[in-house]
């Protein structure tokens, strides 16, 4: 695990954004995107630069189950306003919210995986060390999944909606096995809060109860982080 710390967030974000965009000039295809305040300096990166997305393929980690497209609040939402509307790409995948059986839309999410491998995916992590919305106690080898939010996360995020009740209780991930075919996984994280997950995640036992530890098993993996994240690491 290759961990870099810079004195910033925008910083950090400028890097990563070098790392994809010398992927893309040898060829890298497909893109595994990630919501969340964390990648919203390197997207004003992506949008801001020349590349040229419109032959690439997006594939998004993770969507609320029930919120329309439309709706503020959605991950389909924040990823037009953030990115595809000023920077399309050929084709983008957001796990389908709405799905009438949203069992079979995780199944056939992994099959999208299955056919547009991801070359780059992006990552933030949770305080409590969640990738996706991938929770302490998540097998390693979960695929896509329906996942019943747990009630920190509930309540961090009503903060968001006008009413409690509107609040997603549920939301479809892609799982931490289909994240960890991914080619290489660049992670994110700024703040003192993520302090204790990154050091966890980088110098802990790989465990289920830090589903973000799974990452020192895969071979390419890149943190980014900023002083105040990195600062319970002893090295």
């Amino acid at each position: 695990m290759d961990v870099r710390v810079f004195d910033g967030k925008a910083a950090a974000s400028k890097a990563a954004f070098n790392v994809i965009k010398d992927a893309m000039g040898n060829g890298i295809q497909t893109l595994g995107l990630a919501t969340g305040s964390s990648p919203v300096d390197l997207y004003n990166d992506m949008t801001s630069s020349d590349l040229d997305f419109s032959k690439m393929t997006s594939v998004n980690l993770d969507e609320y189950v029930g919120l329309d497209t439309k709706n503020d609040q959605s991950y389909h939402y924040f990823m037009n306003e953030h990115l595809f509307s000023k920077k399309p790409f050929k084709q983008s995948f957001v796990p389908d919210g709405q799905a009438a059986d949203i069992e079979q839309a995780a199944k056939d999410y992994d099959q999208i995986i299955e056919e547009h491998p991801i070359d780059i995916q992006l990552l933030g992590i949770g305080r409590n060390g969640h990738i996706g919305f991938n929770e302490p106690g998540t097998p390693f080898d979960e695929g896509t999944h329906k996942v019943t939010l747990t009630q920190s996360t509930i309540d961090a995020n009503a903060r968001f909606f006008e009413h409690e009740e509107d609040v997603p209780r549920y939301a479809i991930s892609m799982g931490i096995g289909s994240i960890m075919k991914s080619k290489q996984i660049i992670l994110l994280a700024f703040g003192e809060d993520k302090a204790d997950a990154i050091k966890a995640t980088v110098e802990g036992p790989v465990t289920e109860d830090v589903p973000a530890s799974v990452l020192q098993n895969h071979d390419n993996v890149i943190v980014f982080v900023d002083e105040a994240a990195a600062s319970k690491l002893s090295k």
